[in-house]
């Protein structure tokens, strides 16, 4: 396939370059970072977008989502298919779907789980909303660059799923640091606090896959000094933006809103910003019990 990529950060990048290894054709723009070999270097996005049978973005957030859109749209080709792989609000990407297919094209979100790791191995999970036709035309990209892609509904879907899945993340992340500082205080071993929940009925990602702990359960970030695997200040970012859609929809989500509180200070009242999301488990230790 003909396929434009804009937005070649640090997940843009190692997403695209896999489509170039599968033999695919790939035209890329990005404002600062550099194109992955193989990639072709456009001058604009529309430029990248042009004569493509796939578009995919992988942006900061809604509002740069809607401004690329406008400049993509317009140039792509009827029966194409604007695929935005970023995390953004529901209504953001619910707007581009619209405005994408008004103009007879195909539109996905398709925000994806797995991180860096995950993009560079091409391990990556899509959540997917959109219509079938478009599902069916993308599907072979995200079997290239990930190992599940799962067509969540309608558009805007994907993005449902994922800031459902991340807002449970941040609250277990959360509560996992806190059972971690509270065993340290009762004198319980980190190393068997480990053994018994993740085994146990308090077992969740958090704890087996992805320990804030260092030198327990599997390597994590907490081995490498807290350097990110999924920042902080990216977490926060998916928090915020489900609870702006529990406010839209009216939905009560306590624990996700004081997850999200707690991230904010974190990153922007505490040292959390440009450390991993597990780095609460040293900003509880260093705490006392709040009145």
């Amino acid at each position: 396939m003909k396929i434009g990529f804009i937005g070649l950060g640090n997940m843009g990048a190692p997403m695209a370059a896999n489509l170039v290894k599968a033999g695919h054709e790939v035209t890329g723009f990005d404002l600062a970072a550099p194109m992955p070999e193989g990639v072709t270097r456009a001058g604009s996005a529309a430029e990248a977008a042009k004569g493509q049978d796939v578009v995919i973005t992988m942006l900061p957030n809604g509002a740069i989502l809607r401004a690329v859109a406008e400049e993509v749209i317009p140039v792509m080709e009827k029966g194409a298919v604007l695929c935005d792989c970023s995390t953004v609000d529901v209504d953001s990407a619910r707007a581009v779907a619209e405005q994408a297919g008004a103009a007879g094209l195909g539109a996905l979100d398709a925000p994806v789980s797995g991180g860096v790791g995950g993009a560079a191995a091409g391990t990556l999970t899509f959540m997917v909303g959109g219509g079938d036709a478009a599902f069916a035309t993308v599907k072979p990209l995200f079997d290239i660059m990930g190992q599940k892609a799962v067509h969540c509904g309608a558009s805007g879907a994907g993005q449902a799923a994922k800031i459902c899945n991340n807002m449970i993340l941040g609250v277990t992340m959360i509560a996992t640091c806190e059972a971690f500082a509270l065993a340290d205080k009762l004198g319980l071993d980190r190393g068997k606090m480990f053994d018994v929940v993740s085994t146990s009925s308090g077992q969740s990602w958090s704890m087996n896959t992805y320990c804030p702990a260092p030198g327990v359960g599997p390597t994590s970030p907490a081995d490498n000094d807290y350097k990110p695997g999924f920042a902080a200040e990216l977490m926060l970012k998916d928090l915020r933006l489900s609870q702006q859609a529990a406010e839209a929809v009216d939905a009560d989500t306590p624990m996700g809103q004081r997850a999200a509180a707690l991230y904010e200070t974190f990153v922007e009242r505490e040292d959390g910003r440009g450390r991993d999301f597990s780095a609460m488990l040293p900003r509880f230790e260093k705490r006392g019990r709040e009145n």
